[in-house]
């Protein structure tokens, strides 16, 4: 089964970090995985926060208000 991943945020600096620490601890792990980027206020509504970033790993999420780093998602995603 394959993992989604979403970074939600306005596209600020913080959010657009958090998407890069994505995707390298991704290529760090060599896994298959969909990351999507949700910058739709609307979107990001329905998952009840109110600081971004936020990191959702299957529809669950991992870390909200901060960047998330690579060792960190690399650790989630295991």
């Amino acid at each position: 089964m394959s993992k989604t991943i979403k970074v939600l945020g306005p596209g600020c600096p913080k959010c657009k970090t958090t998407f890069h620490n994505v995707e390298e601890a991704v290529k760090q792990l060599g896994i298959e995985v969909e990351i999507t980027k949700v910058e739709d206020i609307e979107e990001m509504m329905k998952y009840n926060v109110l600081t971004t970033p936020v990191l959702v790993i299957d529809e669950e999420i991992k870390i909200k208000g901060r960047i998330a780093q690579i060792d960190e998602i690399k650790e989630l995603l295991k």
